[in-house]
C-alpha cells in the first residue's frame, strides 16, 4: 500500500480560493445576463444582441436560432432560423422584425408599448445548446406637457378657493405627478386612466388652494428619472367690492305699504275732490263790470207830504 504525500496547507487554500472566486464570477455574469436591460422609445427602433455569433468561416447547416417572448403564462416564438432559412415569424411581429442570420441581432421597428418584456436568444448547433441568454426590452413614451387651469370656486375679500387642475396625457409607463407652492412641496390628488394593460397613460391631479396673496403653483409628471414641468401664478386680486347689504323683510313690507297707500290717496283724492265743491259759490266779478250794473238802477223817488210842503 502506497501513501501519496498529503497537499500543503497553503496550496489547498489556494486551491479553495480559487475555486471560490471563479463560483463568484459565474454567478455574477449570471446575473448580470438577467439583468441586461434595452430601453427604447415608442415609436424608435431596438436592437437585441444574441449571446452568439455565427462565423463567417462557418458554414449555417446545423444551425437553429430562436428569439422567443416569455409572457405570463406562455412562452411565444418571435421568429426562428434553422439551416439559415427563417421557419417561423409570430403574427404581432411580421413585418416589423428581422435577423441577420450570422450576427443573430434582432431588430424590431417601429417600437409598440405591447414589446415591453423579456426576450431569449437561443442558439443550438447540431441539437447541442450554444447560448441561451435572455435580455429585457422596457419601452417608454413620453409624456405631454403639464398643462395647468385653475378655477374660482368661492372667494371673499380675503381670500378666494380655488380648484388647481394638473394634466398630461400619451405616456408610459405609469407617471408619478408632483408639485410645489413658492417651492414648497405638494401632494396632488392623482388619478390614472389606461385604456388596456398595457397602454400610454392619461394622468390628472387636482388641488384645492385658499388662495390669500400671490402664489406660484408647480406641477412635474415624472417617469423613467424624466421629468415634464410647468408652473402658473395665481394672482390675488385687491379689488374688493362689498355687496350692499340688503334691507330687512319687514322694512321692506312697511316701505311698500307707505307708498301703496300714498298713491291710493292721490287716486281718491283726485276722483272725488271736484264734487265737494260749494254750489253757491260764485264766481268774483270784476270791480267795473259791477259799477255799470249799479249805473242802470232806476232812481229812488222822493215822496213829498202835505205837511213837509206847508213848511
Amino acid at each position: 500500500m502506497v501513501c501519496l504525500p498529503a497537499a500543503p496547507p497553503a496550496l489547498a487554500l489556494r486551491t479553495w480560493l480559487g475555486l471560490g472566486l471563479l463560483a463568484l464570477l459565474c454567478l455574477g455574469l449570471g446575473q448580470a445576463r438577467e439583468k441586461r436591460v434595452i430601453r427604447s422609445k415608442l415609436g424608435e427602433n431596438v436592437s437585441l444582441s444574441c449571446c452568439h455569433e455565427i462565423p463567417r468561416s462557418e458554414s449555417l447547416q446545423n444551425y437553429r436560432t430562436y428569439w422567443q417572448k416569455k409572457c405570463p403564462g406562455v412562452t411565444l416564438v418571435v421568429l426562428a432560423y434553422s439551416d439559415g432559412t427563417l421557419i417561423e415569424v409570430h403574427d404581432r411581429y411580421k413585418n416589423r422584425t428581422e435577423m441577420d442570420p450570422w450576427d443573430l441581432i434582432l431588430r424590431i421597428s417601429p417600437m409598440e408599448i405591447l414589446d415591453n418584456g423579456t426576450y431569449q436568444c437561443v442558439v443550438q448547433h447540431n441539437s447541442v445548446v450554444v447560448c441561451d441568454e435572455s435580455v429585457t426590452l422596457f419601452v417608454t413614451a413620453d409624456f405631454s406637457q403639464p398643462s395647468i387651469t385653475a378655477e374660482v370656486s368661492a372667494s371673499s375679500c380675503e381670500s378666494a378657493e380655488m380648484v388647481i387642475v394638473c394634466s398630461s396625457h400619451g405616456g408610459f409607463p405609469k407617471p408619478r405627478i408632483s408639485g410645489a407652492l413658492n417651492n414648497v412641496s405638494v401632494e396632488w390628488n392623482a388619478s390614472w386612466v389606461s385604456e388596456s394593460s398595457p397602454s400610454p397613460y392619461n394622468v390628472t391631479g387636482t388641488l384645492v388652494l385658499n388662495v390669500t396673496s400671490d402664489v406660484n403653483v408647480t406641477c412635474s409628471v415624472e417617469h423613467d428619472g424624466l421629468a415634464k414641468s410647468t408652473s402658473l401664478l395665481l394672482e390675488k386680486t385687491n379689488d374688493c367690492v362689498v355687496p350692499p347689504v340688503p334691507p330687512p323683510y319687514n322694512v321692506i313690507t312697511a316701505s311698500s305699504i307707505v307708498v301703496i297707500t300714498f298713491i291710493l290717496a292721490i287716486i281718491l283724492a283726485a276722483r272725488y275732490l271736484p264734487r265737494r265743491v260749494c254750489p253757491h259759490c260764485c264766481k268774483p266779478q270784476d270791480p267795473v263790470e259791477e259799477g255799470m250794473k249799479e249805473g242802470t238802477k232806476p232812481p229812488v223817488s222822493l215822496k213829498v207830504t202835505s205837511e213837509t210842503s206847508s213848511v
